[in-house]
């Protein structure tokens, strides 16, 4: 859990900014998804792994009651 929270607040991987960042300042989703897992998924590069991605995060906020925002493919 250390390692994935340092990496959520501090890293911002192949994306321009931290998935905590993408998230509070509404840049999406799909920023997070470019922050982490970029180089790989983004791009068109995986868009079956993308679509699971996006898939799972809608249920979850569906599950919450909230809304997914805009965004959510990288």
């Amino acid at each position: 859990w250390k390692t994935g929270l340092w990496y959520w607040n501090t890293q911002s991987g192949p994306g321009s900014m931290t998935p905590h960042n993408a998230m509070v300042n509404q840049a999406g989703f799909g920023q997070t998804i470019r922050s982490i897992n970029g180089s790989l998924e983004c791009d068109g590069r995986n868009p079956a792994q993308v679509q699971s991605r996006v898939s799972a995060y809608q249920q979850f906020t569906a599950i919450l009651g909230v809304a997914p925002g805009n965004n959510l493919y990288c």
